[in-house]
């Protein structure tokens, strides 16, 4: 699916569900919580903190849908196409960074 209709759909959810889009501070203080609650997860089930009981029960695809969703509200808000934005990224990424990672020793 491309970016583009994702943004849609999150556009059409807030329209019939979410009244409008929190401003654009709020949006990046939630961003900014949602990424720590991945953060959490990944540093307790996949690093070296132990995880607590309740942690266990946290869906880290979930999380990563949220930080998702609200990456998609703020594109909206302030006029972003996604799709372009990211198309162009890759297109960087492929000639800048191509070299770089095939000659790191350290990804062998």
């Amino acid at each position: 699916m491309e970016l583009k209709k994702v943004q849609d759909i999150v556009d059409q959810w807030i329209k019939d569900h979410g009244v409008r889009y929190f401003d654009e501070l709020t949006n990046m203080a939630q961003l900014t919580e949602e990424v720590g609650e991945v953060a959490r997860i990944i540093a307790r089930r996949y690093g070296e903190q132990s995880e607590k009981e309740i942690d266990k029960l946290k869906d880290l695809g979930e999380e990563l849908a949220d930080v998702i969703f609200v990456v998609l509200c703020l594109a909206n808000q302030t006029g972003v196409d996604l799709q372009s934005a990211f198309d162009k990224k890759m297109k960087i990424k492929a000639e800048r960074d191509h070299d770089r990672h095939q000659n790191n020793p350290k990804l062998k």
